[in-house]
């Protein structure tokens, strides 16, 4: 039986995409280069500075001056991360009926400490939210189970008593080495990869709304 639901953060709660990409196109204008198109930037939303910054300046990790354009672009974010950032559709309403049914939520992101907080206050969640895991709370973020397992203890509930709901593969590995059922938001910044419907997943949902469809099938 399902007792308490995790969500991930950007592309799944949250649509950051707005203010991730002003950061990035920011940072482009300010070394002369084209923006990017919001639409290619939500694909790669879900993958961080790492990806924004490849889409935008063709630099990967190993590059000379990764680091020093990371950084730049950590900073713009860090002060511009509210900006237009909202919950998307449906999401208030789906956490209206958690609350109401006494379902406790958390949210486990790989998103670092320094941004999640203040986002999570910004968007009035952080007095709701039974556990916020960020990116840097366990030695290691998703794919790897343990902030996961590190929020289903926060809850004191089993894993397997947990669903995750998530817009990226590694949220679907990180879920099923944790031993909870995975829940794909197809609504949020899937990329370029391989198709949701592959991934290691219970099933997948097109809009917040349809998460109660799974709920109701364990009471």
């Amino acid at each position: 039986m399902i007792r308490g639901i995790l969500f991930d953060l950007d592309g799944t709660l949250a649509d950051s995409a707005p203010d991730l990409g002003w950061a990035l196109n920011t940072l482009l204008d300010r070394y002369g280069r084209p923006p990017v198109a919001l639409d290619r930037l939500r694909r790669r939303a879900s993958q961080g500075a790492r990806g924004l910054l490849e889409e935008g300046f063709g630099v990967r990790p190993e590059d000379p001056f990764f680091e020093e354009l990371r950084d730049e672009f950590l900073n713009l974010y860090r002060d511009n991360l509210s900006r237009r950032t909202v919950l998307f559709e449906g999401v208030p309403e789906l956490l209206e009926t958690l609350d109401a049914r006494g379902l406790p939520w958390g949210i486990v992101t790989n998103k670092l400490a320094r941004f999640t907080g203040p986002l999570v206050e910004a968007l009035g969640l952080a007095k709701r939210a039974a556990c916020v895991v960020s990116g840097d709370s366990y030695a290691r973020p998703k794919p790897y189970p343990d902030p996961l397992l590190g929020a289903a203890g926060e809850l004191a509930l089993a894993p397997a008593e947990l669903l995750f709901v998530g817009d990226d593969e590694r949220d679907m590995v990180a879920a099923q080495a944790a031993g909870m059922d995975g829940i794909v938001a197809r609504y949020g910044y899937l990329g370029e990869g391989t198709p949701p419907e592959t991934w290691h997943a219970r099933g997948w949902i097109d809009h917040p709304r349809e998460l109660m469809a799974f709920l109701s099938h364990d009471d």
